[in-house]
């Protein structure tokens, strides 16, 4: 089976590329680098020719609600209109868990607006939330640090591992479509303070970390907003298996 991975060249794309072959199918990469948009539709008919599904994890910079709902919304309606010329089967999004409780975040105006031209589509859909990534501390970190201080939000999350949500994916798309949302996350709950803390001491970094909703992520987020719901798909990799294998985390690697 030939599926078509939209941002196959980026972190997730990646790891979502390597589980299609591990299952024995094959990867159809679509980025910009491979001469399709999915903006312009440039290149998509011919990308999705012989295409059975579809697994958008596409992504875009997001500090305005409106042009991520613009760049979104666009996006996905001028991939299922390719994706109908080519009789695609099945439409699998990448989304995020708790993006239906949280009304301040510009990324999140986004990826709503995704889920909701998706489901709506003429492409049989599914939709994946997936929880926050295990270096989603670091990246918080790298985003907010000053002169050796980084304030970050004392959020609750249920991290999972890159490969384990591109896993999730290749399962999802190789299903019979919802035609609505499941649900992916880690092993257990953990405060994203502790995370950052315990990343940076793996890696040997020394940074002041300053517990504040100030920033990009408000109050709003507090509690177990994050969090996923009881009939979640569960993931195997803990946070403190990645701490200790994934080479990101070697000293002096990051």
């Amino acid at each position: 089976m030939k599926i078509a991975v939209v941002g196959g060249t980026g972190l997730t794309g990646r790891e979502v590329v390597r589980a299609v072959e591990a299952q024995g199918h094959q990867p159809v990469v679509i980025a910009r680098s491979q001469g399709v948009d999915i903006i312009t539709g440039d290149g998509l008919d011919a990308a999705l020719r012989g295409v059975s599904a579809i697994i958008d994890v596409s992504n875009a910079p997001a500090e305005d609600a409106e042009a991520a709902r613009q760049f979104f919304g666009t996006a996905t309606g001028t991939l299922l209109a390719a994706a109908t010329r080519a009789g695609v089967g099945h439409h699998v999004v990448l989304s995020i868990v708790g993006i239906d409780r949280v009304a301040g975040n510009p990324h999140y105006a986004g990826k709503r607006r995704q889920e909701e031209v998706a489901l709506a589509g003429p492409v049989p859909t599914t939709v994946v939330r997936a929880t926050q990534f295990h270096d989603f501390a670091a990246m918080v970190v790298s985003w907010s640090a000053s002169d050796g201080v980084a304030p970050i939000a004392p959020l609750l999350v249920q991290p999972i591992a890159v490969a384990d949500v591109a896993d999730a994916l290749v399962a999802v798309a190789l299903d019979t479509p919802v035609g609505g949302i499941v649900e992916v996350a880690g092993p257990k709950p953990e405060d994203l303070v502790d995370m950052a803390r315990r990343t940076l001491g793996v890696r040997g970094q020394t940074v002041e970390l300053a517990p504040s909703w100030q920033g990009r992520f408000t109050v709003e987020m507090a509690g177990e907003v994050l969090l996923p719901g009881p009939n979640a798909r569960i993931a195997p990799t803990t946070f403190e298996q990645w701490l200790a294998n994934d080479p990101a985390n070697r000293p002096g690697a990051a």
